[in-house]
């Protein structure tokens, strides 16, 4: 148990020492973000210079794949708030009975929807209208790589478990070290290569999921041997309804709210699929450059959340503010340095994904150059809705945030995206104005949300607490 945490302080803190503290949680969380990014990397740049076609495919799998993993991760990251207040209290049993509760609902949710990785071919062609021979493709991706979606939500709760205590060093070791295993594997079944066969996106699934069962080992093992006092999988079989259903109320409006935000780019990679390979193909880079960014926002989002749950579990709002802003602050510092080098630098960027033999590859980078500079546009307001979603986790409010993602992501946000990119016929920039514009909404509410409602509800619940 996090010691430090579990002390009261005795004055404000300074702003250089919440500084420090951020940055030890968050550097190693932003490593682990990167690192799990760099497999991603891996399986585009590899595809790139596969094929188009395998490209194209992976882009859209991938997206199938995310939208279902990251509506089963809100119980994952339900875990990281519960477990950072029930340290900052000494209750060493309330966070075992939370981590086990979120393997129960991770395990429970991925099995219930591998039966969607099977059918997936048919989903993208009917209902979201893609080309026939890439929704083959992708589902042939699906139907293999489906299979690692339980290991990677229990990896995903066991992650959060370990940075609510601050053992944030072995969440970006063990995602590094997946990292060579997932690029070994790749190179050798997509191409053929060390005496392997020839498995194109095949080989990628396959590789992605023994990606997962790496990182499932390594936390597995760092958990038991660095913890051995929560006993975390000691009769892991037995029920804890009443934890089951605050994990599960805690965590739905979290996976609900990511699904919001992810569903809405996942529905300008459809419509950029409507646009054509290549358009689909520029979409897939540029997002990767796009996510890469947003690795660092989300890192230091997730350290505030575990900062503002062990003011929580303290009960201490000045605490929770100050550090609060620290966060939004070190968050929109990295915005502007990725905008500078999204708009300097664009052509050098995307061609790190495209083979330089690649005969589509100058209507690539024509179309990846403009996307660009638009996700440049957005790098602002995206750091801030994840940072305020962040705090918002911290003090365990979920569902108000669920109710303003649905509304700015998908109300506005693919509303906008698809009158601009069609009706207006703008294409793909048009597209991508729509997420932004969807962003710039999340952000402003979510922050409202944060400063004036519920900082301002706690401080008085606090001073009550403490006058009585």
């Amino acid at each position: 148990m996090s010691t430090v945490s579990s002390i009261p302080p005795k004055s404000p803190m300074p702003t250089r020492e919440h500084v420090r503290a951020l940055l030890r949680l968050g550097v190693p969380l932003i490593g682990g973000h990167v690192a799990q990014f760099a497999i991603g990397l891996t399986d585009t740049i590899m595809l790139g210079r596969y094929s188009v076609d395998a490209l194209a495919a992976v882009v859209l799998g991938s997206t199938f794949f995310f939208v279902l993993f990251i509506l089963g991760s809100g119980f994952a990251i339900a875990v990281m708030p519960l477990v950072a207040e029930a340290d900052a209290e000494g209750d060493e049993t309330a966070l075992r009975r939370v981590t086990r509760m979120g393997l129960w609902l991770s395990l429970i949710f991925g099995v219930v929807v591998q039966p969607l990785f099977l059918l997936s071919g048919g989903v993208l062609q009917a209902v979201l209208l893609q080309e026939a021979d890439v929704s083959e493709l992708a589902q042939a991706y699906l139907r293999i790589a489906g299979f690692g979606l339980v290991p990677a939500l229990l990896v995903m709760v066991l992650k959060s478990y370990l940075a609510a205590l601050e053992h944030t060093r072995v969440v970006f070791w063990v995602t590094v070290a997946a990292v060579p295993v997932n690029a070994l594997v790749n190179y050798g079944l997509i191409f053929g290569n060390f005496g392997l066969p020839e498995m194109g996106v095949r080989g990628a699934a396959i590789a992605s999921i023994m990606v997962q069962f790496v990182s499932l080992f390594g936390v597995v093992i760092y958990a038991l041997r660095a913890l051995p006092q929560h006993a975390l999988f000691a009769r892991i079989w037995r029920p804890d309804w009443d934890v089951f259903a605050q994990v599960f109320k805690l965590g739905l409006p979290i996976g609900l709210t990511n699904l919001a935000e992810v569903g809405l780019f996942a529905a300008s990679a459809t419509m950029m699929g409507w646009l054509g390979k290549i358009p689909l193909a520029a979409h897939g880079i540029a997002l990767q450059l796009a996510s890469l960014a947003f690795m660092v926002h989300l890192g230091l989002s997730n350290a505030a959340t575990v900062r503002v749950g062990n003011a929580m579990g303290r009960k201490d709002a000045d605490h929770m503010a100050r550090g609060a802003i620290v966060a939004i602050v070190m968050s929109f510092g990295m915005a502007c340095v990725t905008v500078i080098l999204f708009l300097l630098f664009p052509e050098y960027l995307l061609g790190l994904f495209i083979d330089a033999d690649e005969t589509e590859r100058d209507a690539i980078l024509a179309i990846g150059v403009s996307l660009l500079y638009v996700a440049a546009l957005f790098q602002v307001v995206d750091g801030a809705q994840v940072m305020a979603l962040g705090l918002l986790r911290g003090v365990q409010d979920t569902r108000g945030p669920m109710v303003i993602a649905a509304i700015s992501y998908w109300l506005l946000g693919v509303s906008c995206a698809y009158v601009l990119g069609f009706k207006l016929e703008l294409g793909g920039v048009g597209i991508w104005l729509g997420l932004v514009l969807g962003l710039t909404a999340a952000a402003i509410m979510l922050m409202y949300r944060f400063w004036r409602t519920d900082l301002s509800r706690l401080r008085e619940k606090f001073a009550q607490n403490a006058k009585s």
